[in-house]
């Protein structure tokens, strides 16, 4: 069956709206009022759901509600290239890894995809009366498992980057009292950055100014623009970055702290999670698992093996 994505004008302009205001979690010395907007880039083909067929077997045990309805309710972030962001010719259509794992899903399992887009925080505690599944690049932790399932389908640590030629000398060994932006919501804001701003407060240094932001395009923009000193974002995001820039933010220093990201589901919906489970497990057979990845140059993050609640080390 053929995925039809649906993405209602009404959820685009709260997305594009949300993208747009660079409002920091910190203070006002924060905004830019010139800011000029990071360039995101061209997208890479996206996967075409038209290559895989509905596996009967998989479909028959997709729970009565999503089968009665025909939909699988997705909630989504499309601001973190390249796992999922904004593109195409009036910059509407969501792209990236994460999206064209949703479109094989659903096409596995004879549905078709509503992506919704929202905030990165607000996802995870609607699962099961707003959203059937959360595609969003989570980290699983241990913390969120004690909320929601995950289904571990990619592996990805935290990475660190700076304006091109580090302008500003910035050093993860000297970061207290430095502007750092992170997307608000990820395990790059909590625990990594609360945990080193606690050691700079221990310490009696200066704390770390925190640029916590809705987007992570928002976050580049900074420091393509010199508002901030650094930023931290998952490995495939700082890669990503850094080429859609042409360079004028690079990497520095060594990835760390590779963890596995998950699709979430309800934590009541073992069924929901067994299945979704059995669907990327399939891909991973098929190859479609790989082709994706590899279209988005990130098959570094490629797993082995899909888990409902895999054990996390924290």
């Amino acid at each position: 069956m053929t995925v039809s994505t649906k993405f209602t004008a009404q959820a685009l302009a709260v997305l594009v709206a949300s993208a747009l205001a660079l409002t920091a979690c910190t203070n006002a010395s924060n905004t830019d009022a010139n800011s000029k907007p990071a360039s995101t880039g061209s997208a890479a083909a996206t996967f075409d759901p038209g290559t895989l067929k509905k596996d009967e077997e998989l479909a028959a045990l997709v729970p009565a509600a999503i089968k009665s309805k025909g939909t699988l309710t997705i909630g989504i972030t499309p601001t973190y290239a390249p796992a999922q962001f904004l593109s195409g010719p009036n910059n509407n259509t969501p792209v990236g890894y994460d999206i064209d794992f949703a479109k094989a899903i659903g096409t596995t399992l004879g549905l078709e995809i509503d992506l919704r887009p929202a905030d990165f925080p607000s996802i995870l505690p609607a699962l099961g009366p707003k959203y059937d599944l959360g595609i969003a690049s989570f980290t699983i932790t241990q913390k969120r498992l004690q909320a929601v399932n995950f289904v571990s389908y990619f592996s990805a640590g935290t990475t660190w980057a700076v304006q091109k030629g580090n302008p500003k000398n910035f050093s993860l060994e000297d970061i207290c009292g430095r502007s750092v932006g992170v997307q608000t919501g990820t395990t790059q804001e909590e625990p990594d950055l609360k945990e080193r701003n606690e050691k700079c407060l221990a310490e009696g240094k200066k704390p770390i100014d925190v640029v916590s932001l809705k987007t992570q395009t928002d976050i580049t923009t900074r420091l393509v623009n010199g508002s901030i000193d650094a930023m931290s974002a998952d490995s495939p995001v700082i890669g990503y970055a850094a080429q859609q820039t042409n360079g004028a933010v690079e990497k520095i220093g060594d990835m760390y702290g590779a963890a596995l990201a998950g699709i979430g589901i309800a934590k009541d919906d073992k069924a929901l999670s067994e299945v979704i489970q059995k669907v990327v497990t399939k891909l991973m057979a098929d190859g479609t698992y790989t082709k994706i990845l590899d279209s988005w140059t990130v098959s570094d993050g490629a797993i082995a093996k899909s888990e409902v609640n895999p054990s996390v080390p924290s």
